[in-house]
C-alpha cells in the first residue's frame, strides 16, 4: 500500500494511532452501515506512525470484537513507508450489532448512537417490517365500524374481490390490516380505529390559520382515523379560505375558491398516506393570507427526487404500501403516480402560480401560493390601476377580454387594446386567439389557458 492510497477520512473508513477499546464503536457503526475499514497506526493527516505490537493486536482484536459485538472482522497486516499498519475490515450485517447494549451507524465521517426514532426506523428496516406491519392488541370492537362500511361501498368498484355482503373479519384480514389471531395491526387501526391516538399513540395532523403578523387566528386539531381525519382537515381549509362565484357563460353558479379543491384534497391525502408514522410528529398546515403550507416527517423515498413529482406520471414508491392501497381501493387516489400532477395542474389551471415541493426540517414540505401578483407588487411594476384591477380580475376568474376590460375600467376599446398589449410587453398576460371575438388574454404561464374559452 502506497500514501498515495490513502483515502480521507470518510463513511466506510477511519484512521487511529493505536487500538483501544472503545473503537469498537466504529466497528458496530461500520456493521450497521456500509462496512468499513478502522486503520490502525495512520494519523488523521495521514502521517504513518505504524503498529509496534502487531501480532499481540492479531490475536486480542478478533475475540474482543466477537464478544463484545458478535461478529467476526478481518484483519491484516500492510506495509506503509516503511512501517507495519494494520487493517480491520468489517461487513455490513443485514441483522442489527449493538455495542454495550446500544446501536451505532457511521454519518460522514463520524459514529453516532442511534435513538428515539431513527432508532425504530433502524430496527424496522433491519428486520424487513414496516410500521404499518406491526401488532397491536386492538380488536375488531375498538373499530369504527361506520368507516369500514363506508370503505367497503366506495372499494366495490376497484375492489371486486370485496362485496357489501363480506364479515369485517374478512375485509380487514383481505387488506392485511388484521392478524389470524384477531388483532390489528398499526395500518388497520390509523385507517378504520376510534381513536388512533390514544389506541396506538399516533400522531394527527395540526391546523392553524396565521396573520400577516404570524398571529394565529384560528387552530384545529384532526384526530380520529385517516378517513376521518381527512374530511376534518379538508373542512377546517375551507373555512379558512375565501370562495367567489361567477355565473360566466351560465345562469349556474360556479363556486371559485382562493386555490383549488383538487390541490387541497391532493395535498392532504398526499400528507396522510406518505408520510413517516414512525416519527412521533404531528402534520402541520398553516394557512396564511397568501399560501397554505402543508409539512410531513419523513423525505422522499430513495430514488425519487423532487423533480421527478412535476412529471404528469412518475414513479409510484409509497412509504405505506398498505395504507396507499386502501385508499385506491377507496377511490381517494386516482392513479398511482399522478398526486402531484394533479395539484400542479389545478392551480396553473385557476392562473395560480406552480406550487412547490421542498424537502425540509427533516421532512416534506408542499407549498401552495395564492396569487402570483399582489397590488403591491403591480404598483411596483409601474402599472396604473385599471391595469391592476385588470391583473387581479385575470387572477380571479382566468380570463380577461377586450369588452370585458372597457366594462371593467371605464375606457374605450382602442384603450383597453392598448393597455392590455402593455401587459403582454410586460410578461404579466399572454393573449391567446388573434383576432376578433375570440381573442381573450390570460396569466402568462397559466397551463389552462386554453380550457378557459
Amino acid at each position: 500500500m502506497n500514501l498515495k492510497d490513502l483515502k480521507f477520512e470518510n463513511e466506510e473508513i477511519e484512521y487511529k494511532t493505536s487500538w483501544k477499546d472503545e473503537y469498537l464503536k466504529t466497528l458496530c457503526a461500520f456493521a450497521n452501515t456500509k462496512g468499513g475499514q478502522l486503520i490502525i497506526g495512520i494519523k488523521d493527516n495521514h502521517e504513518v506512525v505504524g503498529v509496534q505490537n502487531f501480532q499481540k493486536l492479531l490475536e486480542y482484536i478478533p475475540n474482543k470484537v466477537k464478544n463484545s459485538l458478535g461478529i467476526i472482522p478481518s484483519l491484516e497486516i500492510k506495509e506503509v513507508d516503511g512501517k507495519n499498519i494494520l487493517v480491520i475490515s468489517v461487513q455490513p450485517y443485514d441483522m442489527p450489532v449493538y455495542y454495550d447494549e446500544k446501536i451505532y451507524v457511521r454519518s460522514g465521517s463520524n459514529t453516532v448512537e442511534l435513538t428515539g426514532q431513527e432508532l425504530t426506523r433502524f430496527i424496522f428496516k433491519k428486520f424487513g417490517k414496516s410500521w404499518e406491519k406491526s401488532p397491536t392488541s386492538v380488536t375488531i370492537d375498538q373499530l369504527d365500524l361506520s368507516t369500514v362500511e363506508l370503505f367497503k361501498k366506495l372499494a366495490k368498484e376497484r375492489l371486486s374481490a370485496i362485496s357489501e355482503d363480506d364479515s369485517i373479519e374478512k375485509v380487514l384480514y383481505n387488506l392485511e390490516l388484521m392478524s389470524e389471531d384477531g388483532c390489528l395491526n398499526n395500518a388497520g387501526v390509523l385507517l378504520f380505529g376510534k381513536d388512533p391516538s390514544r389506541q396506538i399513540d399516533a400522531p394527527w395532523v395540526r391546523i392553524g390559520r396565521f396573520s400577516k403578523n404570524n398571529s394565529i387566528l384560528d387552530t384545529v386539531d384532526a384526530v380520529g382515523n385517516l378517513f376521518r381525519q381527512l374530511e376534518i382537515v379538508y373542512e377546517a381549509i375551507k373555512k379558512n379560505i375565501n370562495v367567489r362565484f361567477s355565473f360566466e357563460n351560465t345562469t349556474e353558479r360556479k363556486e371559485i375558491w382562493d386555490y383549488p379543491l383538487v390541490a387541497i384534497r391532493e395535498a392532504i391525502i398526499n400528507a396522510l398516506v406518505h408520510r413517516d408514522y414512525a416519527v412521533q410528529q404531528d402534520t402541520q398546515i398553516k394557512i396564511f393570507d397568501n399560501a397554505i403550507w402543508f409539512w410531513n416527517p419523513g423525505t422522499l423515498p430513495e430514488g425519487i427526487r423532487v423533480e421527478d413529482l412535476k412529471n404528469t406520471i412518475h414513479i409510484s414508491k409509497p412509504r405505506n404500501r398498505i395504507i396507499a392501497r386502501v385508499f385506491y381501493y377507496a377511490r381517494m387516489i386516482e392513479q398511482w403516480g399522478t398526486g402531484t400532477s394533479r395539484i400542479i395542474d389545478s392551480c396553473l389551471n385557476q392562473g395560480l402560480p406552480e406550487p412547490e415541493f421542498k424537502e425540509e426540517n427533516g421532512g416534506f414540505s408542499v407549498y401552495l401560493y395564492k396569487d402570483m401578483y399582489t397590488e403591491d407588487k403591480l404598483r411596483k411594476m409601474g402599472l396604473n390601476e385599471r391595469q391592476i384591477m385588470a391583473v387581479i380580475y385575470v387572477q380571479r376568474t382566468g380570463k380577461i377580454t377586450n369588452k370585458e376590460y372597457q366594462e371593467l375600467t371605464g375606457v374605450k376599446e382602442r384603450m383597453a387594446g392598448y393597455e392590455l398589449n402593455e401587459l403582454v410587453k410586460l410578461n404579466i398576460l399572454e393573449r391567446i386567439g388573434k383576432t376578433g371575438k375570440g381573442t381573450f388574454y390570460t396569466i402568462k404561464g397559466a397551463k389552462g389557458a386554453m380550457k378557459t374559452q
